[in-house]
Order: C-alpha cells, then sequence, then structure tokens
C-alpha cells in the first residue's frame, strides 16, 4: 500500500506528531508498506492563490479577521505546494492537521483520506488571549470540523475527551475514532538514579494555556514549606519573559533553570525524578507518555487527555486545574516520599509501554488503513 502522511510542520517541530510520524515511517518499510511523508516548508509564503469555497459554510463571514485571512491564505500555500510537489499516485492518505486534510482532499478527491485531529487551535489561542471565545475566529476554526467531516473518509483524534469535544462540531460524532499517540520504545530508556535533592521537570512551549504560574506559585510554596527542588522547564515561546519575572517575585529563580528550546528532552528526561504541567487544556499532553516511558513521577491538572493517561494515585498525581496549593501538595508528596514517588512511576511506566508505545500505534494504524485500501 502507498501511504502518505501528510503533516503541516516540519517532522522536527516539536509536539505530538513530531514525537510519533517520523519514528514510525521505518516500521512501514516492508514488500506491503510503503510510507512518504509531506509537509509545507517554512519558506513557503504567499505563493497560493486559488479561491478558497467549503462545502459547509462561509468563511467569508469571518474574512475581515486577519487570523482567519492567515487561515486561508496558509490554506492556498498548501494547495500551491502540493500541486506543485506531488505526482504520483497514493492509494491513502493519513492527514494530521486540518489544513493538510483540506488540501489534500481538494487536490485528490479520489483518495481515501484519514483525518487526525491531535489538538485544538481554537482553545489554545482562546487561553493564550489571542482571540476572544464566541469571536468570529473561534466560529470560523470550530466550523472547519463539520467540513472535515464532510470531505473524510475517517476522522480520528487523540483521546476520549477531546472526540466528545469535537462530537459537538459535527454530524457524527459516534464516528470519531481514538488513536492515542504512539512513542519509540527505544527512545526512552529509564536510568537508575539518586539525586539527593528531588528534580522537577516541565517540557512545553512558554505560553498562558501550558499554566507554567500556576507552578511557579505551587513551588513558591514549596520553598515556603522548606522543601528543597531544583525545577527545570524546557521550552520557549512568548511567556518566557513573564515567567522569568515571576520567578524573581517569588523568590524561586534560583531553584529554577529556564534551557529554552531543546530539540531532544527525552535523552535527558530519565536523570530526573518528578514530571510536572498545570495545563490548562490538553489533547492528549504526549509529555505525560514520554516522562512515563522515562520512569518519571507525573503531576498533573484533570483535563482533557492527561487525565485519561494519569489514574490519580495510581500512576501519577491529578489536581484542578488554576489550583497552585493543590499542586504544591501534590508536590510536596512526591517530593517528601521517595518509595511512594518511584511506586507511581513505575506504574506509569508499565501503562505507557503497553498504551502508548509505537508497536501498538503503527499496529492500530495497519488495521484501520487496510479497512480502506482497494
Amino acid at each position: 500500500m502507498r501511504l502518505l502522511q501528510a503533516l503541516f510542520f516540519p517532522p522536527e517541530q516539536p509536539g505530538g506528531v513530531s514525537s510519533m510520524i517520523p519514528y514510525m515511517q521505518e516500521r512501514f518499510q516492508s514488500s506491503r508498506w510503503d510510507m512518504e511523508m509531506f509537509w509545507l516548508p517554512k519558506r513557503i509564503r504567499n505563493k497560493g492563490h486559488e479561491e478558497i469555497r467549503f462545502e459547509t459554510f462561509d468563511w467569508t463571514e469571518y474574512g475581515d479577521s486577519p487570523t482567519v485571512q492567515k487561515y486561508i491564505q496558509t490554506y492556498r500555500d498548501y494547495l500551491w505546494w502540493t500541486k506543485l510537489r506531488i505526482q504520483k499516485p497514493y492509494d491513502l492518505i493519513h492527514a494530521h492537521h486540518p489544513i493538510a486534510g483540506l488540501a489534500m482532499k481538494q487536490v485528490f478527491p479520489d483518495i481515501p483520506l484519514i483525518q487526525s485531529i491531535h489538538s485544538s487551535y481554537e482553545k489554545e489561542l482562546i487561553l493564550n488571549g489571542r482571540i476572544e471565545a464566541d469571536g468570529p475566529e473561534h466560529r470560523f476554526l470550530v466550523s472547519l470540523y463539520r467540513e472535515l467531516e464532510l470531505r473524510s473518509e475517517r476522522m480520528l483524534t487523540v483521546s476520549r475527551s477531546f472526540a466528545d469535544y469535537l462530537g459537538a462540531y459535527v454530524d457524527q460524532p459516534e464516528r470519531i475514532g481514538v488513536t492515542p499517540n504512539g512513542f519509540d520504545e527505544k527512545r526512552f530508556k529509564p536510568v537508575p538514579h539518586e539525586n539527593e535533592v528531588p528534580q522537577l521537570i516541565t517540557v512545553c512551549r512558554l505560553v498562558p494555556a501550558k499554566g507554567l504560574d500556576i507552578l511557579l506559585k505551587a513551588c513558591a510554596e514549596l520553598k515556603k514549606n522548606g522543601l528543597d527542588y531544583v525545577l527545570h522547564i524546557i521550552g520557549d515561546g512568548p511567556f518566557r519573559t513573564e515567567l522569568e519575572t515571576l520567578a524573581k517575585q517569588l523568590g524561586i529563580y534560583n531553584e529554577t533553570i529556564f534551557y529554552g528550546y531543546t530539540l531532544h528532552p527525552e535523552e535527558f528526561m530519565p536523570f530526573f525524578d518528578i514530571f510536572v504541567l498545570p495545563s490548562r487544556a490538553e489533547a492528549f499532553g504526549s509529555v505525560f507518555a514520554e516522562a512515563a516511558l522515562s520512569c518519571l513521577a507525573l503531576v498533573g491538572t484533570d483535563v482533557g487527555g492527561i487525565s485519561e493517561q494519569i489514574e490519580d494515585g495510581v500512576n501519577g498525581l491529578l489536581v484542578p486545574p488554576e489550583d497552585y496549593m493543590a499542586l504544591s501538595e501534590a508536590l510536596e508528596k512526591v517530593i517528601a516520599d521517595p518509595l511512594y514517588r518511584y511506586d507511581l512511576a513505575r506504574t506509569a511506566w508499565d501503562k505507557a509501554k503497553s498504551h502508548y508505545s509505537l508497536t501498538h500505534a503503527v499496529n492500530e494504524l495497519k488495521k484501520l488503513y487496510l479497512q480502506y485500501s482497494s
């Protein structure tokens, strides 16, 4: 089967897609499977000029918005690049971004399309203060889900909670499949180690949606209560300066290390003790699975895909979003009791190996692909 994985971002871009799709390629190279990847290079800007129409709504109602205009232009660019670069036919296309799926189906209407929705762009923009809830940008972006439903043979997402979210915007919510991301087991190797001072790590883009302001306030409570720790923040983004300022104001700047963007954090993640990320929303939360495969204790918020990965008190700890006191108390439990911390980490590792391994994800996708092959 000739299979195309249609991405939006390049494979090296951080995120759930980049943690899975590039590593799948070698699993599909056989006499039965031939898989290729396709994406829009960053240098391609303002090349497309095609008129854009959707069958389920009129996007021009929202056309005064610069955010919508940029989205439509990016769609035009993806169409232009697809027509320019792809000549040979495929048996099946699996798209991992709405723009990729819409463009592929327009250029290749007769090829079956499986469309994965990995995250909610509109929720992220709202939480990061970029657009207003129920504003024109929000209405435009959620309208795309019904268009994707119409154009694709199958819609998939990464968690049950996110499938429920998408269900409000499509005609047949029961047809949305759930396929969690898979992670190459060979990339994650737990390392026996003993840190005299517990090492906390978080990995994310530094934006308000990730709740790192809540994390810093929780860590300030830990220090107030006399607990030793070091917090390692891996990632970059527009919120970094504010977070560094907040760490100084809270008196925990010396306990906090800002690394900036790092390409392969999984290479040194196993040397830490506790992974913590108090996201305000998360469709899946790939970094939790990666931390679990590194055998770290997990502490997260009871939102979206995080609460599907973590069973509170069994393989990690869950706290309500926005509650820095509850987060501080959860962190104190795993900092103060190394044996409890290890038990949580070991259970998380066992679950991640069985539920979120790349082998498991590839096997599930192969079965799905065969249903739509001619």
